[in-house]
């Protein structure tokens, strides 16, 4: 019994050492689409991922034609109407889900493997992909509800202070106008300027396909093929252009009748794939990024009760992301909430980490990793951020070393280099204070 016991553990033990660490495989589609795969045979399951780089940076001076294409997609592909899609999903038990982001534009299907119900649900993906309709009266539906959505942003402080905050942080950069539009913008979107966005980023050569599950190796170069091979081969998006912050410095007062203060401060840092990640990444989780524990909470919320939460991270993208530290407080006390955010941040900078801050956090972060991999879903979700960014193969495998190499000394001079408290734009959105 006690041997079985062993046997058992040990089994275990493989199986999830293994799935922690998956097997990435790579190769290309015939018209030039990225795929990554991971085989993942124990549970008959398949995640498709696919990514273009299609998110609202790729506006131009059409806010919001990005997220209306990405969302548009299932009203109409092929010969299926919109309900037909959602019919078909249903009886197949399949999931098909779509999201537009800053930088990118995302179609992705879960289904069970078996091969009957697999085949339908792919071409379902396919032909949303390939042949969106775009119709009239979904656009109207459509425009309308984006225009009720921005109508109730402008009642949420934090909205109206992420707003600004992006706009202060990024200028004229793609990245300063939100994903969602402003009133003018949507309102101008035409059928046309739809299909000119599918036909110009829905292309081979600006997809990647992330591909997790039950399936071989064989099995997803033809899932790949299916899902976005017949797509014209097309270009890569350009480069978007560094982002430097528009004011540095800047303050902005929003007024805006509530008892609370919304406080954001921060400017653009990091690249994905930037060789400063892991030592900003470690750091801020000593700094702001690890709840309750962190220097910014205890600091402003249990030393002073100022905030029930004040934090900070960093939020790598194509181009330079920000840096953001913040917090909500009264509106009698957001002078002094805001002097203790920018001090403990200054300090940290000046000092650098605790050696046992340092230790502790790594072990956060090391002892958590496995748990960020314990579905295909997480999965499929990394080796699309791995596919879009260009990162290495052995970015998962190589992570916790990555963590455990980085030191006082390396945090303390990343942070010198790219954290720049002086050139921090600081937005506060509140009411008088009376």
């Amino acid at each position: 019994m006690r041997t079985k016991l062993i046997l058992l553990v040990v089994g275990l033990f493989a199986a999830w050492n293994s799935f922690a660490t998956p097997q990435i495989e790579r190769w290309e589609t015939s018209n030039g689409a990225k795929v990554l795969y991971v085989h993942t045979p124990d549970i008959p399951m398949i995640d498709v991922r696919v990514i273009f780089d299609a998110g609202s940076a790729r506006d131009g001076e059409q806010g919001g034609v990005a997220g209306m294409t990405n969302g548009l997609l299932s009203t109409g592909a092929a010969q299926r109407g919109e309900e037909a899609i959602a019919e078909e999903l249903d009886q197949l038990g399949a999931q098909l889900g779509f999201d537009s982001l800053r930088d990118m534009a995302v179609v992705s299907l879960r289904s069970l493997s078996d091969a009957a119900l697999l085949d339908r649900a792919l071409t379902v993906m396919s032909d949303v992909i390939h042949h969106p309709v775009f119709p009239e009266s979904a656009l109207e539906r459509e425009r309308g509800r984006q225009l009720i959505g921005l109508q109730a942003q402008k009642q949420r402080p934090g909205t109206i202070g992420e707003k600004a905050f992006f706009r202060a942080m990024y200028g004229d950069h793609p990245y300063a106008e939100p994903s969602s539009g402003t009133e003018e913008s949507v309102k101008a979107i035409k059928r046309s300027d739809l299909q000119l966005f599918h036909s110009r980023y829905y292309a081979g050569n600006n997809a990647i396909v992330a591909i997790v599950g039950a399936v071989d190796r064989k099995r997803a170069g033809e899932i790949a093929e299916q899902v976005v091979g017949h797509l014209p081969a097309g270009e890569q998006a350009a480069a978007l252009p560094k982002a430097d912050t528009a004011k540095p410095g800047e303050v902005i007062q929003i007024d805006y009748p509530s008892v609370q203060s919304h406080l954001l401060m921060g400017h653009p840092v990091l690249r994905r794939g930037d060789p400063d990640y892991f030592e900003l990444y470690v750091g801020n989780h000593i700094l702001g990024g690890s709840g309750l524990v962190s220097i910014i909470s205890e600091e402003v919320r249990e030393k002073r009760g100022l905030a029930y939460s004040a934090y900070s991270y960093f939020s790598p993208m194509r181009a330079e992301g920000p840096f953001k530290a913040g917090l909500q407080t009264k509106n009698k006390s957001r002078e002094e909430a805001l002097k203790v955010l920018r001090e403990a941040i200054a300090q940290f900078i000046e000092q650098g980490p605790d050696e046992a801050a340092l230790v502790s956090s790594k072990k956060n972060i090391t002892g958590g990793f496995p748990l960020r991999m314990d579905s295909n879903k997480k999965i499929v979700d990394y080796l699309g951020m791995i596919g879009f960014y260009d990162l290495p193969n052995d970015y998962l495998e190589s992570f916790n070393k990555r963590v455990e190499w980085t030191t006082k000394e390396t945090i303390q001079d990343a942070f010198r280099r790219r954290v720049r408290p002086e050139e921090m734009v600081t937005v506060v959105v509140g009411g008088k204070i009376e």
